[in-house]
């Protein structure tokens, strides 16, 4: 992948893209948006999703796009095909051209992450140790310690 400047906002970030991924994350950010209510910003250079700390990110890249959750481990029975990895419960869902993903299926991903955000605080805060944040996580040996969402 090819070191780019940010883009300057979520709008910016799409009509930089072109083609299948420009479709697809435009029809990623429709569905997630109308599903809850949550602030879209640029952040380490991908759209990111805030409700209560971070709630998704979508990341184009050349070949895939990205389509992940801080909480997304807590996800796999609404879509088992967000495999784990990273730091604090996150697990990601690779979408090429023909990668199959009904508005459904996203709604319901998008309403639960923010429940479980609403329930257990940012998940990236080292203070909810006790409501599943990451410092249970570090606790339990998943996870580095790092400072809060900023």
């Amino acid at each position: 992948m090819k070191k780019s400047v940010p883009a300057e906002n979520p709008d910016a970030y799409v009509a930089a893209l072109t083609g299948w991924r420009r479709r697809r994350v435009q029809s990623l950010r429709s569905a997630v948006v109308k599903a809850a209510s949550l602030q879209e910003i640029i952040k380490w250079g991908n759209l990111v999703y805030l409700s209560n700390g971070p709630v998704l990110v979508i990341r184009a890249e050349d070949t895939r796009v990205l389509f992940g959750f801080w909480r997304g481990k807590r996800l796999q029975a609404i879509e088992p095909r967000l495999k784990r990895g990273g730091k604090y419960e996150m697990a990601t869902m690779e979408i090429v051209e023909k990668t199959r993903l009904g508005p459904a299926t996203i709604v319901a991903l998008v309403r639960q992450a923010v429940a479980l955000n609403a329930r257990h605080g940012d998940p990236t805060d080292l203070k909810s140790a006790a409501t599943g944040g990451a410092a249970e996580l570090r606790s339990r040996g998943r996870g580095a310690a790092r400072a809060p969402y900023a």
